[in-house]
């Protein structure tokens, strides 16, 4: 894989940013890594880390370039800050830098693919919440999204009992009103249309989140939307985000397989 960090100016956040990319490589002499390439512009997975990380932390933490080394697929991780990947009421756009302007910085920068059944997205922790918030406002993009330990029901997060968001982010963020429909998860899924993409949800019994995705999948349910659910053993940490990425990968309904 070519291993690319990529700084650059967004003109939709006013202010240089950052994102880190995987690209295929098509090499095999590599001792213990293969390579895979395609004819064409390769699909691509948008990755979106939690709240106290940043673009760098996936390939940190897990191992990430291994696993798509063989599947010739992009991997593109953006830098979102603390926000939710929303436009902050007291902050920046980061919900408009996501979803307008990353894929086209992109497509401008390296060869990806734009088509639909080549686009995924996945993330974990507030990256998971932000992976099916955009797949579920921008069904149209993506074949697939991924959720692993998502704030799936980030309303309750607000007063929570023993894990409440940090009431600066949240002011931050969303400042002193409600969360916006367009930022409710739940409420997204309720209002989604047969056009969404394919779901997966990953959360382990012992994290601190998972009733907040046991209602979400409960929502699913009683709407008979069509969900993967991989709940198990498993706390929030790296050792069981790096086990259950792999299992996304080998989920994504990828053409070159």
């Amino acid at each position: 894989m070519a291993h690319i960090r990529c700084d650059f100016f967004s003109e939709a956040l006013g202010v240089g940013t950052s994102m880190t990319v995987l690209l295929p490589d098509p090499g095999a002499a590599g001792i213990g890594m293969a390579g895979s390439g395609a004819d064409g512009d390769p699909p691509v997975l948008y990755l979106l880390h939690g709240l106290t990380d940043d673009d760098t932390v996936w390939t940190r933490r897990t191992s990430i370039e291994r696993y798509v080394a063989p599947l010739g697929l992009a991997v593109v991780m953006p830098q979102v800050q603390r926000s939710f990947y929303c436009d902050e009421a007291h902050g920046n756009r980061y919900w408009t830098f996501l979803s307008e302007e990353l894929p086209e910085v992109c497509r401008s920068f390296f060869r990806l693919s734009d088509r639909r059944e080549d686009t995924f997205v996945a993330g974990l922790s507030m990256g998971g919440y932000g992976a099916l918030k955009w797949a579920l406002r921008r069904p149209e993009r993506f074949a697939a999204a991924a959720s692993l330990s998502g704030a799936l029901d980030v309303t309750r997060r607000r007063h929570h009992p023993t894990h409440p968001v940090d009431p600066a982010v949240w002011h931050t963020v969303w400042g002193d009103d409600p969360v916006p429909a367009d930022d409710d998860t739940v409420g997204l899924l309720e209002r989604s249309g047969d056009d969404r993409p394919a779901l997966y949800v990953a959360c382990g019994t012992e994290d601190f989140l998972y009733e907040d995705n046991v209602r979400f999948l409960d929502a699913a349910r009683e709407r008979d939307v069509p969900v993967t659910v991989d709940f198990g053993p498993g706390d929030h940490d790296w050792a069981y985000w790096d086990a259950r990425i792999s299992d996304v990968l080998a989920w994504l309904p990828l053409r070159t397989r």
